[in-house]
């Protein structure tokens, strides 16, 4: 009897892995679809459970083909997901070249500091001296509200050259950089609620460099809409202000560009990837670490969800994580130098090109249905 019932909990493990490994695959922008998408190393490693019984029931029962077809089952779960996971260790080939800073040699280096403060963090003092500690030349402060406003205005003595929008609910977003701004504008992408941060700035050795920063709202998200009633959100508004995003660098490919922050998707997601396929950008985590920044307390239900991407004009110096004292976020601090730029355009396929012509069209519609004036702008830098 206990064997029977071992069996039958071996079959439903192992059929539900299968169905949450492949949920992704659905083209919906339903939350609790998209959200299957984020703990495919979490879903690896809980496969041990069905490995574990199945081996215990095998030795007990003798191994049969009904074993062996569920073992089959588990590695091919385990593959699908590993293909995801892969392409961001060492054991996949870089999308941007390893740049070494050499003695004695004056190269031009450009460091970017993207972090989510979280606007009920009060880790204050904290956050300041861990800015000083890591000196970025750009830096990008996401949930940004009038008190962490007040808090970071300090910075202005460090960087000449501010644009943003201060907003509650962790809306705000704010880049402060050393560098000379050419051009500056906040703009709304999707909604009237999420600003995104677009800029020009003119780098020493490099030259004009374009830089987007954002905060797209995050799948699973409870908002009140406008029938005054509380909704988890769904993937549609983010997936579109990451392609109107991806249009806008596919409009000029002869420039550099970074584009970076709190894209509230995971590297691997066929978003994230439809976004790199028409901007023609590069994650510098590929062919090196994962470096997964949320959940900050918890090491065991994380995923990389802050980003930072790049056009071929530049190379990698280094990159990696920062504690954020109080967050739920980790930093992402990375170190880049000129590299040559090769003028290449975007090869996105013509139903790629539609696929993101419709991710926007359902996007907009969307946040028109959920934007609703609770969250007023509480001051712009």
């Amino acid at each position: 009897m206990l064997l029977k019932l071992l069996l039958w909990v071996i079959r439903l493990l192992v059929l539900l892995m299968v169905v949450v490994a492949l949920l992704p695959l659905i083209p919906s922008g339903q939350w609790w679809i998209r959200l299957w998408d984020f703990p495919r190393l979490q879903l690896t490693g809980a496969l041990v459970l069905p490995v574990l019984f199945l081996g215990v029931h095998a030795w007990l029962k003798h191994p049969t083909k009904e074993h062996a077809l569920w073992g089959v089952a588990i590695l091919a779960i385990a593959g699908w997901h590993l293909t995801h996971i892969l392409p961001f260790t060492s054991v996949w080939s870089t999308e941007v070249d390893t740049a070494e800073l050499k003695p004695g040699e004056n190269q031009t280096t450009l460091k970017v500091l993207t972090a989510n403060v979280t606007y009920t963090n009060d880790h204050y003092a904290e956050v300041m001296a861990m800015v000083r500690r890591e000196d970025p030349d750009l830096l990008l402060l996401i949930e940004v509200d009038s008190d962490w406003a007040k808090e970071l205005a300090p910075l202005d003595e460090a960087y000449a050259h501010r644009v943003g929008e201060v907003r509650g609910e962790g809306l705000g977003i704010v880049l402060w950089s050393r560098m000379p701004l050419l051009e500056q504008e906040v703009r709304y992408l999707a909604s009237e609620r999420r600003p995104s941060i677009f800029a020009t700035f003119d780098a020493p050795g490099i030259g004009p460099v374009r830089f987007v920063g954002a905060h797209p709202v995050p799948p699973g998200l409870k908002e009140r809409t406008v029938s005054n009633e509380d909704e988890r959100r769904d993937s549609r508004e983010r997936d579109a202000e990451l392609m109107l995003i991806a249009r806008h660098v596919e409009q000029d490919p002869d420039s550099r560009w970074i584009v970076t922050g709190d894209f509230n998707d995971v590297a691997w997601s066929d978003t994230t990837k439809l976004f790199a396929e028409l901007s023609d950008l590069k994650d510098p985590r590929r062919g090196r670490r994962l470096l997964s920044t949320y959940h900050a307390k918890y090491p065991w239900w994380r995923y990389p969800i802050d980003h930072l991407f790049v056009s071929d004009g530049f190379h990698l110096i280094d990159i990696d994580r920062v504690k954020v004292q109080g967050s739920d976020h980790f930093g992402l601090s990375t170190t880049l130098t000129v590299g040559r730029k090769d003028h290449g355009e975007s090869e996105a396929s013509a139903e790629e090109e539609q696929e993101a012509e419709e991710m926007i069209e359902e996007g907009v519609e969307d946040a028109a249905e959920h934007d609703v004036s609770s969250s007023q702008t509480e001051g712009k830098p």
